[in-house]
């Protein structure tokens, strides 16, 4: 097991397999103060790879303040280390452990995040001793490491995870529009993303509260930035290995989304049965599934660790 820096924190356990592991804290250098991040050391020889976290308040672990716990990252991260692969799972710029890292984190661009995840990269090879490293984006993370690959010769390859294969505004409004009470909202939806492509600050005079909530002014930037790119144009430009990975019962991101981010390569996308967007087995019923989120004692749906596991080994 390789060890860190001096000065770093280190968490020893067992995992359930029975395999030791020691978790590092560790940090690299931001734009304006440290990004943070955990990591897990491959067996000798073995992959690392990069998780990316998906959208909004999402820490390394998999949680959100918003409603969502039991760890699913931290639950990969120990099921992949099990089997030999390595990890640095990751703080966003500006949050969390990394927020000393943006002055402003809802200002924080997709291009920023693909930057900081090249720098991840190399810490991840130079952590691990690996010739590449591997990157694993859950969710909005699927369009980062897209992003972060290009004419990255750092990385080894993708696993994009629940990852919206269209772009993200289209995925919005599609999860908006599956609630029926949503319906006269959602030409006040439409305007505001309309404006936002065209890289504009929406008007939200007279505008539902709950829209107006979800389209902050303060993330125009962000949001700008987010609509510009289409995942799955932008994968077709890579060439590297990549490995789509969709849980049957995401009630976020959908089949077609993996099916048009497979498209885009030539591939077929794997489906986990059970899974749904968070990692973890439920119901297709959309109010049980949401239910779900906020167990903290869920596993990862089985098959998952070990579809990756055997991607990234050759297995």
């Amino acid at each position: 097991m390789r060890r860190g820096r001096a000065g770093l924190a280190v968490a020893a356990g067992l995992l359930a397999s029975g395999v030791a592991v020691a978790e590092e804290a560790v940090t690299i250098a931001g734009p304006t103060g440290p990004l943070a991040g955990s990591y897990l050391a491959p067996l000798e020889g073995g992959p690392v790879m990069v998780i990316i976290p998906g959208s909004g308040p999402t820490d390394r672990d998999g949680n959100s303040p918003l409603g969502v716990a039991g760890g699913a990252y931290q639950r990969l991260a120990e099921a992949l280390a099990a089997q030999g692969v390595g990890s640095i799972r990751i703080d966003k710029r500006g949050m969390f452990g990394s927020a000393a890292a943006a002055a402003d984190p809802n200002a924080v661009r997709m291009t920023d995040y693909a930057a900081d995840v090249r720098a991840w990269a190399a810490e991840a090879r130079r952590r691990s001793g690996a010739p590449c490293a591997w990157l694993l984006g859950h969710s909005e993370g699927g369009l980062v490491a897209i992003l972060a690959v290009q004419d990255s010769p750092d990385v080894c390859g993708l696993v994009l995870l629940a990852a919206p294969g269209r772009p993200v505004q289209q995925v919005l409004r599609e999860q908006l529009a599956a609630n029926p009470a949503n319906i006269l909202i959602l030409p006040q939806v439409d305007r505001i993303i309309a404006s936002l492509e065209a890289g504009q600050a929406p008007d939200l005079t007279g505008v539902h509260p709950g829209v107006a909530g979800l389209f902050n002014p303060a993330l125009n930037t962000f949001f700008i930035s987010l609509f510009s790119h289409d995942p799955a144009a932008e994968l077709a430009r890579y060439a590297g290995p990549v490995l789509v990975v969709q849980g049957e019962t995401d009630i976020q991101v959908t089949l077609a989304d993996a099916e048009r981010l497979a498209l885009a390569r030539g591939l077929e996308p794997v489906i986990i049965p059970g899974m749904n967007h968070v990692l973890r087995d439920a119901p297709a019923d959309r109010a049980a599934n949401a239910a779900s989120y906020r167990l903290s004692d869920a596993p990862l749906s089985a098959g998952l660790a070990e579809t990756i596991a055997g991607f990234v080994t050759g297995r």
